[in-house]
């Protein structure tokens, strides 16, 4: 069975990112039938010339009004003419051999909806390294964002993820808030009894354009988005959800006790983080890689987990409207 792929990918004010990832399509291996959409969200730094500069690539540009990544994903999927709608972020490459893994776990096994793993490249900085680390490990996230016991109940992130036109057409896409656009999808898909997976193959380089501040930034809006996800999902909520918070309180704890005298809940921490290093370490064949990871993966815990509590306490004990509490997250 054959399929056609429309890549849709939303972009504001990256066109160097653009230009990367357009440059990984040139070098698939696959040569059959897919078309990409690059969707420019009211950016003022245009993409259109590097766009253009890609002739030989069945590559078509959309400029719109900024409306963030779901209403652009949205856009570009409603234009698109393929079978499967696969979604990219702009800051991705792809490895040559992303298009054949997709065609041939498709081939094999059609499902509704779909996403693979994201990999750091060799040439990533040490930072983008650690914190890709952080994101990924089942030592930090028990592996949520690709692991194959979650195969058949895989929630893709819109950074890497596919969807069949069927899906699209019946769901409306994504919403707008954002982040937590993907994983409310993903809820609302399964409700309708639409199917996903996991494809280990399917992975991309995700550069992550990410300083300390914003990596913070991001997971802390990652921890605010999650309780407003349970309160429209009921049936999504889990204990996992509160670790980085009952984390940051067990961390805390610990030093207060060492300082008191009873050493062992801190020796506990320091072994955890220890092995953690090694881990990391091993994986990246970087000491340097091992130590930054550890140290991103406590602001990761940190961030995400006092956002998680904040957002705990303002949605679901004192009541307050997500979108007048956090404005921020969501799109007009």
């Amino acid at each position: 069975m054959a399929f056609s792929f429309s890549f849709i990918i939303p972009v504001y004010n990256r066109p160097d990112e653009v230009k990367e990832l357009l440059g990984s399509f040139e070098k698939q291996e696959y040569k059959g039938d897919y078309e990409i959409l690059i969707v420019e969200d009211g950016s003022t730094v245009p993409s259109e010339e590097i766009v253009k500069s890609f002739k030989n690539l069945p590559v078509r540009y959309f400029f719109k009004e900024n409306s963030g990544p779901g209403p652009s994903r949205n856009y570009g999927m409603e234009q698109a003419a393929g079978d499967y709608f696969i979604i990219l972020d702009s800051d991705c490459i792809l490895p040559p051999t992303y298009i054949h893994a997709v065609k041939g776990e498709l081939d094999s096994a059609p499902v509704d909806f779909f996403g693979g793993p994201d990999a750091a490249h060799e040439d990533f900085s040490s930072l983008q390294k650690a914190i890709n680390y952080s994101m990924t490990a089942m030592l930090t996230t028990g592996g949520i964002r690709g692991k194959k016991k979650a195969a058949g109940k895989f929630q893709p992130r819109s950074f890497n993820m596919g969807i069949s036109k069927q899906a699209f057409l019946a769901s409306g896409g994504f919403g707008k808030i954002h982040p937590g656009e993907d994983p409310d999808l993903t809820l609302r898909l399964w409700k309708m009894g639409f199917k996903s997976r996991f494809i280990a193959n399917a992975f991309v380089y995700h550069k992550r354009r990410i300083s300390w501040k914003s990596f913070y930034g991001q997971v802390r809006k990652f921890g605010l988005v999650r309780p407003i996800l349970n309160l429209w999902h009921p049936d999504s909520a889990k204990l996992t959800y509160w670790f980085p918070t009952v984390f940051i309180v067990g961390a805390a704890m610990s030093i207060l006790l060492f300082l008191a005298g009873f050493a062992l809940p801190f020796v506990i921490l320091l072994l955890y983080l220890l092995i953690l290093m090694i881990d990391a370490s091993i994986k990246n064949r970087s000491i340097a890689i091992g130590i930054t990871a550890v140290f991103a993966t406590l602001v990761q815990f940190v961030g995400y987990g006092l956002g998680f509590a904040e957002s705990m306490l303002a949605v679901r004990w004192f009541k307050k409207l997500p979108q007048e509490q956090f404005p921020h997250l969501f799109f007009d």
